[in-house]
């Protein structure tokens, strides 16, 4: 884990008016606590990392060592622990590779099913029973094994 500090000061400067004469103006940035709003010359941007993702945010010098000091208990067990992955859309085996049919589609196989009576989605997996009688009906479509 990695904690920097830094503070910020903003200068600004007027346009030129053909009115009046330029000058400097200089403006002081009132930096907030995030946390409990607090006001003062200790608030600044606070960086900090859990996990290799860098967060900011701006704290006082108190609540900067409180930030501190949870991320050094949080730290062992970050360390620890193991990342959770979101699960990812299933994939098909090698068996589930192989041509269902030889010389139809599944287009075919609705077709049949449904001047057959038997029930089939108009989208989405077929029922291998579906499959197997489309076969028992046309041999031709077996496919090689």
């Amino acid at each position: 884990m990695r904690v920097t500090d830094c503070r910020t000061l903003v200068l600004s400067y007027p346009r030129q008016s053909k009115l009046r004469k330029e000058h400097l103006v200089a403006t002081k940035v009132v930096m907030v606590d995030d946390l409990d709003g607090h006001d003062g010359e200790d608030v600044a941007k606070r960086d900090f990392e859990v996990s290799g993702v860098t967060y900011t945010i701006d704290l006082g010098d108190e609540n900067f060592k409180r930030l501190e000091e949870l991320l050094e208990t949080l730290a062992p067990y970050i360390e620890r622990a193991v990342k959770v992955r979101p699960a990812g859309r299933a994939r098909k085996s090698a068996g589930d590779t192989a041509p269902r049919l030889r010389g139809h589609s599944n287009s075919d196989v609705r077709e049949w099913a449904v001047a057959e009576g038997i029930e089939v989605s108009e989208r989405g997996k077929i029922a291998d029973e579906v499959y197997e009688k489309f076969i028992a009906v046309h041999p031709d479509a077996k496919p090689e094994e």
